[in-house]
């Protein structure tokens, strides 16, 4: 299968809120998508959609299943690392790690003990004795040792400092992805996860913005570090954002050709955030 999530007009409402608007997207094998969005945009509204944990109105399909009805059978495929790690707090590590042997077929006890002797969790520890950081730590560990088709991640690396932040990322792109997985991920740190992703979904107000491969962004849009005396030229060329720098006014183009912008400053592609900051702010305007 291809496509592993088909979503057409989903839409969901809480009374008078309109979550979820008309939305429509597909995510296919092995991808690493971030689907990036403001507060309240309607993020973990489609992830619970996706997951089987809400219903909703129009047509998603998630490694062919109808997540709401079927979601017995969608969760033997599909791993989800929630923002809040949630784990029974009198349990030992070694005991939580018995049970989810236990209980999951897909479990592979071998990578969860690889994961957790790189950090300072013992296995003897209860969940209480645990800082947040660890608690996330093993969270991280078990689900990221059950052998899934998709694997959805909100917010995954809350409550860890940078060194695992980097740690986890990178155990992801070289121990965990391949052609056959595919990655969902949300994140408000998407400086941390760009280089990583190969497909970007912007929501706001319940509503996609943006859907398209890091490929296609990086044929369409251009950052510039325009010079001072070609400020007026480059704003002539309809610039979709713009923010001053040291000594330069950096301007976000979208279609431009390198021929046009060449001569303003340096050219170079636009980080995630800048990107997501121009087309919400393009979108809301």
């Amino acid at each position: 299968m291809s496509e592993l999530v088909v979503a057409r007009d989903l839409s969901k409402s809480y009374g008078a809120t309109r979550a979820l608007d008309q939305v429509s997207f597909r995510i296919g094998a092995g991808r690493i998508v971030g689907l990036i969005g403001p507060n309240g945009a309607g993020k973990t509204t489609a992830l619970k959609a996706l997951l089987g944990l809400t219903r909703f109105d129009g047509e998603l399909a998630v490694l062919g299943l109808d997540p709401w009805r079927q979601r017995h059978r969608l969760m033997q495929d599909v791993c989800f690392i929630a923002d809040v790690a949630v784990l029974p707090r009198w349990i030992r590590v070694r005991q939580l790690i018995d049970f989810v042997a236990g209980t999951h077929p897909r479990f592979r006890r071998e990578i969860c003990l690889q994961f957790l002797a790189r950090t300072d969790v013992k296995p003897g520890s209860r969940i209480r004795e645990l800082s947040k950081g660890m608690v996330t730590q093993v969270h991280l560990a078990l689900v990221m040792a059950i052998d899934a088709r998709l694997l959805v991640l909100d917010e995954p690396t809350l409550g860890l400092d940078i060194l695992m932040r980097k740690y986890f990322y990178d155990t992801l792109l070289n121990e965990y992805f391949d052609q056959q997985r595919t990655i969902l991920v949300t994140t408000h740190q998407v400086e941390e996860v760009e280089h990583i992703l190969t497909d970007l979904l912007f929501i706001d107000h319940g509503r996609i913005v943006l859907d398209a491969s890091m490929d296609a962004v990086q044929q369409e849009y251009a950052q510039v570090a325009v010079r001072p005396e070609q400020a007026a030229a480059a704003r002539a060329l309809g610039p979709l954002s713009e923010r001053q720098g040291l000594g330069r006014v950096h301007m976000l183009f979208r279609g431009a050709a390198p021929a046009d912008l060449e001569p303003l400053g340096e050219v170079g592609l636009p980080s995630v955030a800048d990107l997501f900051v121009a087309v919400i702010q393009g979108a809301r305007a």
